[in-house]
């Protein structure tokens, strides 16, 4: 046995395989919303697509809880897609919400599934920025960092959340406009 401090940042190396990690952040998911005064139930086995039940009031949501340790560029890339040994996606009747993890940053990001699963199927994201980021719609989950208050929202409330805008460009000033040819040929 190691008598080496255990540092959180290093903790998930101690499981031998993915579905390990995954049981241990499921059980920190639950531990922080416990923390927060929400009851939660977990499904027997796993053929539920939801990993743990939320209670709040009348509310009942389903948390499909993810993690990520990939650094990949100025984030970590987190994806939001099913074991790869289940057959089906994913759906808006099984699930309404998304808990992702960033282990290495102890970071939790609350989305709302109907951003993920809507129209335009999103199989990952950019999390957890540790610079601005080059591209305009990089890490637009940023506002659902650490977003607890969304487990009190019912499941009709968070069907009708939009994907949030792109962060404002960090090349150009907000009230700056963009010279092209055809603003050069325009009379002001």
């Amino acid at each position: 046995m190691s008598t080496r401090k255990s540092s959180k940042q290093n903790d998930w190396e101690l499981f031998s395989n993915f579905k390990q990690r995954g049981e241990w952040v499921e059980l920190l998911f639950m531990a922080k919303a416990a923390l927060r005064h929400f009851a939660i139930s977990k499904p027997w086995g796993d053929t539920q697509a939801y990993d743990v039940g939320i209670e709040y009031g009348l509310n009942f949501l389903r948390v499909q809880v993810k993690s990520t340790t990939y650094r990949m560029g100025a984030g970590y890339l987190c994806q939001f897609k099913p074991n790869h040994r289940k057959k089906l996606d994913y759906t808006l009747k099984e699930i309404d919400l998304f808990a992702a993890y960033v282990i290495p940053e102890d970071a939790w990001y609350l989305i709302p599934a109907a951003l993920l699963l809507g129209s335009r199927r999103r199989t990952m994201a950019m999390l957890c920025p540790m610079r601005p980021p080059a591209k305009k719609a990089s890490y637009r989950y940023e506002c659902y960092r650490e977003a607890w208050n969304l487990l009190t929202k019912s499941r009709a409330e968070l069907a009708q959340c939009k994907v949030p805008p792109p962060p404002p460009s960090h090349h150009r000033k907000p009230d700056s406009r963009r010279v092209t040819k055809a603003s050069l040929l325009r009379p002001d």
